[in-house]
């Protein structure tokens, strides 16, 4: 029985192993490319845009590929055009970072102290606030879009940051699991801080707050990946390229390699072709994109499992 058992569970742990290999492999090979060379690139992938000549000037996409995770040479021209020589990319990178480090940071604030008062205060008027949050976390992102539009414009913060960061900040999902996670905290160890003095600042600051750690960074992970990934708000709320963030920039790009291979750039293809920065510089940009979040998951990762799994748990 016992060895019925081991044998079951390798057989599990290959075949999730295999699946997370799977996943893995257009990292795996987007950071290894990164570091070969423009001309390994080239010979391993071929030109991705090529004006053909002959052809009448026709643009086109190759469709040689060499698969490489190991490259023949490591360099770093990629990485240091991308941090040093073409500041923009770097630009880019810092606003996303402004973008969302205060979306973050405000909207678990803001969390916190909304799902303190839906816990500890009972009542119609507090079902009727709680219930009109869930209805708003529940409406698609295409039924706000449009009310946040005419609210930004309104408050004359189109195409600017805060068109972006306030809707982030106001967010309601994080109000709502933050209320069903507090709710678990035992109601006993309130009434003791109660007993002892303690008011309803410190009750939440030296008691609560502590205790919702676990779910805090779980929401914090989870926000901040949500916003950084994010390109469509800047897509809707920004017209200046400089406020673009990297992510907007990375659409962009696919876009434009999209548009070439429909073959819709006409006479204008290998002038488009021309603007896109190489096959390497994009995987650059695709990797610094991606550093923080690889940074920042392990240290997060043990709050990340644990809020989930608290949560999971039916009281």
């Amino acid at each position: 029985m016992r060895k019925k058992k081991y044998f079951s569970r390798t057989v599990i742990f290959i075949v999730c192993a295999l699946l997370a290999l799977i996943f893995l492999l257009p990292t795996l090979l987007t950071i290894s490319n990164s570091f070969m060379t423009q001309t390994e690139i080239s010979a391993n992938y071929g030109v991705i845009f090529q004006n053909a000549s002959g052809s009448g000037g026709k643009t086109y996409v190759s469709e040689k590929v060499n698969l490489k995770f190991i490259p023949d040479k490591v360099s770093l021209e990629q990485y240091i055009t991308v941090l040093l020589k073409s500041p923009d990319y770097l630009l880019k990178f810092w606003n996303s970072v402004i973008l969302v480090v205060p979306i973050v940071v405000f909207q678990v604030a803001i969390a916190s102290i909304a799902a303190y008062g839906f816990t500890r205060w009972r009542g119609k008027v507090r079902a009727a606030i709680f219930f009109f949050y869930v209805i708003l976390m529940l409406m698609p992102y295409q039924v706000t879009l449009v009310p946040n539009y005419l609210v930004s414009k309104w408050l004359h913060i189109l195409d600017t940051r805060w068109a972006i960061i306030l809707p982030g900040v106001f967010a309601p999902f994080s109000v709502f699991l933050l209320t069903k996670f507090m709710r678990r905290i035992p109601y006993s160890l309130i009434e003791a801080a109660k007993i002892d003095g303690a008011g309803e600042w410190r009750t939440m600051f030296q008691i609560v707050l502590p205790m919702s750690v676990p779910m805090i960074a779980t929401l914090a992970l989870l926000i901040g990946l949500s916003y950084w990934n994010d390109w469509k708000n800047g897509l809707y709320y920004l017209t200046k390229s400089e406020l673009f963030s990297i992510q907007n920039i990375l659409n962009r790009m696919l876009q434009d390699v999209q548009f070439l291979k429909s073959g819709a750039g006409g006479s204008n293809a290998s002038e488009i072709a021309a603007t896109l920065p190489s096959t390497g510089i994009k995987m650059a940009i695709a990797v610094v994109g991606a550093l923080p979040v690889m940074i920042i998951y392990p240290f997060f990762q043990k709050f990340f499992v644990k809020g989930i799994t608290i949560g999971a748990v039916k009281g």
